[in-house]
C-alpha cells in the first residue's frame, strides 16, 4: 500500500457490506422483483428506509460523503441497523473534516509516551496482568504479570510489539488463545476503527499491507469491513506452564489521550484460574521466560 488508506473506497465498501447483510424481510420490506442477483438490500430499498433519494444514497455509497449531513447519516445508520461502533466509523469515513483538527496534530506523529504515573500503576499491580495499548494496537507498556501471561514483549523489537502482528504472525499465540478465531476477528475490527479515524496514518497502512500479504486469515477478515471498539469480556488461555485459564478483561480508555487504553485481566476469586495466576506471580521471572518459549 502507499502512505494512506483510500477513505472514499473505505466508505463505499463499508456501506455496501452493511447493506449486503440485510434482507428486505429483516426490515419489514417486500422485495422489488422476483429474483435477486446480489445478497442483501438493494440501494433503492435502503434509500426508502432512510428517507433519501436513490441518487443521493448512490453518491454516498460511491464514496462521496463530502456534503452529507449528520441527520442523513443518522437516518442511514438506523436503516442499516448499525451498532454504535459502526455508526461512529461511518461518521469518521463520511465526514473526515470533523476529525481534521485532531488528526492534523497526531495522524503522522509518533505515539505519545505513557505517563509516568501509569507506569508506576502498572508496576504496583503485582497479581494483575495489565498493559497499555496505543493506536494500531501497539503495546506501549506492561507489567511483570502481563509478561508472565502473554510472553516477554521486552525481548521483541519495538516494531514487533503489536497485538495484530502477534496474533496473525506468531504461531505461539494461536496456541495461547483457545478461541483464536475470535481474537483474530477482534483485532481486525479494532484496526478497522483506527483506519476510519486515521486513514492517513502511514504506519497503519503499512501494517495492514504487511498483514494482508502474510496472512490469508487477515485478508479475509479485513474484507468484511467489520468494526468494534475495545471493551470488556472474557478470554480463554492455554498457558504453557499453568494450563487453561479463563480470565475477564477490562479496557479503560484514557481521558487525556483517547488513543491509549489501559487493559487488565483478572480471574474469578476462588477459581482454578485465580490459583493459576497466583502461581505465575510466585514464579516471577522464571514464568516470564517459560511463557516466551513453551
Amino acid at each position: 500500500m502507499d502512505g494512506q488508506l483510500d477513505r472514499r473506497a473505505e466508505l463505499s465498501e463499508f456501506l455496501r457490506t452493511r447493506r449486503a447483510r440485510l434482507k428486505p424481510e429483516d426490515v419489514g420490506l417486500e422485495s422489488f422483483g422476483r429474483q435477486r442477483r446480489v445478497p442483501g438490500l438493494r440501494r433503492e430499498e435502503l434509500a426508502q428506509l432512510a428517507g433519501v433519494s436513490v441518487a443521493y444514497y448512490t453518491r454516498l455509497e460511491q464514496g462521496n460523503g463530502q456534503n452529507v449531513s449528520a441527520e442523513v447519516l443518522d437516518s442511514i445508520a438506523r436503516a442499516l441497523r448499525l451498532t454504535d461502533a459502526e455508526q461512529a466509523h461511518l461518521t469518521h469515513l463520511a465526514k473526515p473534516k470533523q476529525q481534521r483538527r485532531r488528526a492534523s496534530s497526531g495522524s503522522r506523529a509518533q505515539q505519545r509516551p505513557v505517563r509516568v504515573a501509569l507506569l508506576q500503576l502498572l508496576e504496583s499491580m503485582d497479581t494483575v496482568p495489565a498493559y497499555v495499548t496505543g493506536r494500531r494496537s501497539d503495546i506501549l507498556a506492561w507489567n511483570r504479570m502481563a509478561a508472565a501471561l502473554f510472553g516477554d514483549w521486552g525481548e521483541l523489537p519495538a516494531q514487533e510489539r503489536n497485538w495484530a502482528r502477534l496474533v496473525f504472525l506468531n504461531p505461539d499465540y494461536r496456541t495461547l488463545f483457545v478461541d483464536w478465531d475470535q481474537k483474530a476477528y477482534d483485532m481486525v475490527s479494532f484496526l478497522r476503527m483506527d483506519a476510519g479515524r486515521h486513514p492517513d496514518d502511514p504506519r497503519l497502512s503499512a501494517l495492514v499491507g504487511e498483514l494482508s500479504v502474510k496472512s490469508e486469515e487477515f485478508r479475509r477478515l479485513w474484507a468484511t469491513h467489520d468494526v468494534k471498539e475495545k471493551g470488556h469480556g472474557a478470554k480463554r488461555l492455554r498457558h504453557p506452564l499453568v494450563g487453561d485459564l479463563t480470565l475477564s478483561f477490562e479496557t479503560f480508555h484514557l481521558i487525556d489521550d483517547d488513543e491509549q487504553a489501559f487493559v487488565t485481566y483478572h480471574a474469578e476469586p476462588g477459581s482454578p484460574s485465580a490459583d493459576a495466576l497466583r502461581l505465575l506471580a510466585s514464579w516471577g521471572t522464571d514464568a516470564t521466560a517459560a511463557s516466551v518459549t513453551p
